[in-house]
């Protein structure tokens, strides 16, 4: 058993508490998922199927310490003596050590209130174990390709012309780095209609797609649909741009409108580091889920 907390020598839960305090030090405390009453242990839950929103009441922190230990299923989080479970109670079993770390050190840094709508893994990670949508691999692989009709990079303007110049400048580099990274034709268009992705095109993203596991697909369609393209998040994916750049991209019509208009500093900021907030942990996720299932632990000298 790894107990996470300030005797945790590891350096993912460092890593991971800098990125949280990076995105959500200055975010307003809006709630995006509601904690459920534990059932066998604490679980998370996502709003009603109707889709209605469903502000969670925060909980006072009921556990001291949060550990990780190796079962039978794979790695599982402990919360004191109790295992975590989901919102449907199933065992919460995720399948690295890497992930695992991260999951319990998204716990671990709750203070005296549990805010469920700053874990985004231990979210993930539901979604993946509950599956509440039922979908199977193939139908998460055709839902990421969809993007590509409607991909954020790939619809032009046609005016004003500074935001014409703006996105051929932003945009143009990132569709040549995917036709040449996967030998494919993308191309862009300013009609309602979008631009004729190839079909050669999309069955090569889905063959490429089809080559992570079902973990792993989570994360990346996560990232899809908050950038609203596949372009963009598969630069992410494949480290060809970081999380920052991939945000501003995918948000350059907005950012241009704010730069000529001005903004409403909270209301634009809070969207920005919420963006930015999903965009890294749907990376992240992704990643700790196509790697080994253990991880090397190195001592950090304080």
């Amino acid at each position: 058993m790894m107990l996470i907390g300030r005797g945790c020598c590891s350096l993912l839960p460092r890593m991971w508490r800098s990125c949280q305090r990076l995105f959500y030090a200055r975010l307003p405390q809006t709630p995006w998922l509601c904690l459920t009453p534990p059932v066998g242990g604490p679980s998370l839950s996502l709003p009603g199927t109707a889709r209605t929103y469903t502000p969670p009441t925060e909980r006072k922190r009921f556990y001291q310490n949060v550990s990780i230990s190796q079962g039978e299923g794979g790695f599982e989080i402990n919360l004191d003596h109790r295992k975590l479970k989901t919102p449907q109670a199933k065992l919460f079993t995720v399948p690295s050590e890497a992930l695992a770390i991260a999951v319990a050190t998204e716990w671990d840094s709750q203070q005296d209130t549990i805010k469920s709508y700053t874990m985004h893994l231990t979210t993930l990670c539901n979604t993946v174990l509950d599956n509440p949508s039922q979908r199977n691999k193939d139908q998460l692989i055709r839902a990421a390709v969809k993007f590509l009709e409607t991909d954020t990079v790939c619809y032009r303007v046609e005016e004003p012309a500074g935001l014409v110049e703006l996105q051929k400048n932003e945009w143009d580099p990132m569709i040549e780095w995917a036709e040449k990274r996967y030998n494919v034709e993308i191309g862009s268009s300013a009609s309602i209609m979008g631009p004729n992705i190839p079909a050669r095109t999309k069955d090569i993203f889905t063959s490429h797609l089809a080559s992570y596991n079902m973990w792993a697909l989570q994360g990346i369609e996560y990232v899809i649909t908050q950038l609203k393209s596949l372009i963009l998040s598969m630069g992410l994916i494949d480290r060809h741009i970081p999380v920052e750049k991939a945000v501003q991209l995918s948000r350059l019509e907005e950012e241009y409108q704010i730069q000529r208009w001005g903004n409403v500093e909270w209301a634009h900021d809070y969207d920005l580091y919420e963006l930015r907030a999903r965009t890294a942990a749907g990376t992240l996720f992704a990643h700790l889920c196509s790697e080994s299932s253990t991880v090397k632990h190195k001592l950090l000298q304080d």
